[in-house]
């Protein structure tokens, strides 16, 4: 068992699909690959190490994309946390890497598919738990791209699917040919041009995972008003905005990502923050 007795279970939980309850803060694995998020991380040993404190935590869902790597993030996952005891991995497809920093939609049909196949590899599993579309590709017909995800669930390859930076309209048209589970859009303290996406999440208990919820670190350069309910709070800027985004909407489900246990310790930490309403309306106030 961990040293610590962190736990993240006060984040509360959520009932994906209607159907299995999930602890609202997960973990993102984008960090435990390497610079621009291309090959092995520096320390994969820490790495492995970040994944097995997961559970000790009681985070329960870990979000990863096959282009993470590409591969290396799904399977360091499978190499620390299989078989999988109550935790449940989220993966990706539909960006092709060429280099560090380097992303390419392709939201082939086949394509789609061949990653998804690959992802049950990686992964190890039978059925992928949940897979998203990375992006909605703009030179593939988005039927197309919807028809295929559909025929993946269809089949079994996958259980639940969701979509990734898209708007109200594209959930709309996708929702035509299977029920979205969950949308993955960029969304945090200072950026919230996603709201709309999830005022529409939330008014059809579709689940939102917020990508970039820390900006990369970053969000504790932006505002007085943080530092000073971290402050108030004896906590770091960091942990305000986590609990910040848990605070927003019980349909949120933030992925806080990193490849080292302290920090990792610091972000499950942040599900025992209760913020005000003053607080919340004061950083509200923050968005650009």
């Amino acid at each position: 068992m961990s040293d610590t007795p962190i736990s993240v279970s006060s984040s509360g939980k959520f009932k994906l699909a209607g159907e299995v309850d999930i602890t609202r803060l997960g973990y993102g694995a984008m960090r435990i690959t390497g610079p621009g998020i291309w090959g092995p991380p520096e320390n994969p040993g820490e790495a492995r190490r970040v994944l097995q404190t997961l559970p000790e935590l009681g985070i329960d869902f870990i979000d990863t994309a096959d282009s993470y790597g590409p591969d290396v993030s799904e399977q360091l996952i499978r190499e620390a946390l299989h078989p999988y005891k109550d935790v449940f991995v989220a993966t990706k497809a539909g960006l092709r890497r060429a280099g560090p920093d380097q992303w390419q939609p392709d939201g082939r049909p086949e394509y789609l598919r061949e990653r998804a196949q690959r992802s049950l590899k990686n992964l190890g599993v039978e059925q992928i738990f949940l897979w998203q579309l990375h992006r909605i590709d703009p030179n593939v017909p988005a039927d197309e791209q919807f028809d295929a995800v559909r025929a993946l669930q269809k089949e079994g390859i996958v259980r639940f699917v969701g979509l990734s930076e898209v708007s109200v309209e594209q959930i709309k048209d996708a929702s035509k040919y299977f029920k979205v589970t969950t949308v993955q859009n960029r969304y945090n303290l200072l950026d919230r041009q996603s709201e709309a996406v999830l005022e529409h999440c939330e008014a059809n208990g579709i689940g939102f995972i917020p990508w970039f919820p820390l900006a990369a670190g970053n969000i504790g350069e932006s505002a007085s008003i943080l530092d000073k309910v971290a402050r108030d709070h004896g906590v770091t800027p960091m942990q305000i905005a986590i609990a910040w985004l848990l605070h927003k909407s019980p349909v949120m489900l933030p992925i806080p990502g990193t490849s080292n246990r302290t920090h990792l310790l610091a972000n499950a930490s942040a599900a025992d923050i209760s913020l005000s309403s003053e607080e919340m309306s004061a950083l509200n106030a923050l968005a650009r």
